[in-house]
């Protein structure tokens, strides 16, 4: 589970975001650091067994969104994230594929998965995959435990105009409008308090993985 003291560290770390408060912390953060970390690890045990794309060598470490800003391009020149993120696919944290994100942030924790903004290849070609084989996602997304989970495709990547080489008449033309593939569930934080935390996030991810199969088939990545 997440210790209550992780939540407690992200909150003051929000109200105190700056490098000295950060470095007289310090320890603080350790122990919430190897907390995620650990949390991490026993999520991977289990959705291993779920997917097997994951490296059986991937583990909690390697999953964890560094806390450190890029701040390099950005207005807000704040140092530090106020959450902890860890991501997992079959290339590891980030990686051009399909896979899975959970946001450890007090009051606005959530989990998500699918394929985020897909390079212009992997993009016609899941696409054309919709195009071809509308049923097979749609027996994924629209199953009443699909939706009573995620509701259904996030909708806030999409283009406003038809995307090149479709009707503007096509039967799933929403769907291909789409510029990002993912579904997200939001998480309180008593969810991730709880001894049942684990249990709570593989249910997701359970839910989750056919729709990170079906892309990566598109993508002729599995």
């Amino acid at each position: 589970m997440i210790k209550k003291e992780t939540f407690h560290f992200l909150k003051d770390l929000a109200a105190n975001n700056d490098r000295d408060w950060f470095q007289e912390n310090k320890a603080r953060y350790e122990e919430a650091r190897q907390n995620v970390e650990d949390f991490s690890d026993e999520v991977l045990k289990e959705i291993k067994k779920i997917d097997p794309s994951i490296p059986s060598e991937f583990s909690g470490k390697k999953s964890m969104m560094r806390i450190y800003r890029d701040v390099r391009f950005s207005k807000n020149k704040l140092p530090y994230k106020n959450n902890f993120g860890i991501g997992i696919s079959s290339s590891g944290k980030g990686g051009d594929t399909p896979g899975y994100y959970i946001q450890i942030q007090p009051g606005q924790s959530f989990i998500a998965g699918g394929y985020w903004m897909p390079e212009a290849d992997h993009l016609k070609s899941i696409r054309q995959e919709i195009d071809y084989n509308t049923q097979d996602l749609l027996k994924i997304i629209e199953t009443k435990e699909f939706t009573a989970h995620f509701g259904g495709l996030s909708q806030e990547d999409k283009l406003k105009t038809t995307p090149k080489g479709y009707d503007a008449e096509h039967e799933h033309i929403e769907l291909l409008r789409l510029k990002s593939f993912t579904v997200s569930e939001k998480l309180k934080d008593s969810d991730l308090n709880s001894s049942k935390a684990i249990e709570t996030i593989v249910e997701s991810l359970k839910l989750i993985n056919p729709l990170t199969v079906f892309l990566k088939q598109a993508i002729g990545n599995y």
